[in-house]
């Protein structure tokens, strides 16, 4: 059986193949990147160096990221990602995304399971056509088609917006 450090380390090294992938994959796309769950900013922190030239916007209901690992000003947004998500292509200058990554995952598999239900929904207006959506839990919507990713550590997900 393997430990919670195990996991941890398995979980992490996944993550970072997966937006490596990604990176790759949309080079030539312009947008910015959406990361939907701050939460401690080191995900952010990895996006800044994958992507130093893109707008990076990040949200959570909190802010629990120290300041070297959080955006400043507009591009921090805080509150439920149902009001802040749906809100976003009101805000200017509005380009869609390239990329979004959505780490949202808990121990409370029910939770997760009603959680992707609605949030792909928010999610998949404001992605760019060729873009990618990132996600450490199955996600779905009409026009995504799922990426080949190999994540025999952890599970982790990739598709490309049609």
């Amino acid at each position: 059986m393997d430990s919670r450090l195990d996991r941890m380390i398995a979980r992490l090294t996944t993550q970072r193949r997966a937006l490596e992938q990604a990176a790759e994959e949309i080079g030539g796309l312009p947008g910015p990147v959406l990361e939907i769950g701050l939460g401690k900013g080191r995900t952010y922190s990895h996006l800044r160096k994958l992507f130093p030239e893109r707008r990076i916007i990040a949200f959570d209901r909190d802010l629990h990221a120290p300041a070297d690992a959080a955006p400043a000003g507009a591009d921090l947004v805080l509150g439920d990602f149902r009001d802040t998500l749906s809100a976003l292509p009101g805000r200017t200058p509005w380009v869609p995304a390239a990329l979004a990554h959505a780490d949202f995952g808990s121990e409370d598999r029910a939770r997760d399971a009603a959680q992707a239900g609605w949030l792909a929904g928010l999610i998949n207006p404001l992605m760019a056509p060729g873009g990618l959506v990132v996600s450490d839990r199955p996600l779905q919507a009409p026009r995504w088609t799922a990426v080949a990713f190999d994540a025999p550590e952890w599970p982790y997900f990739l598709w490309q917006v049609g």
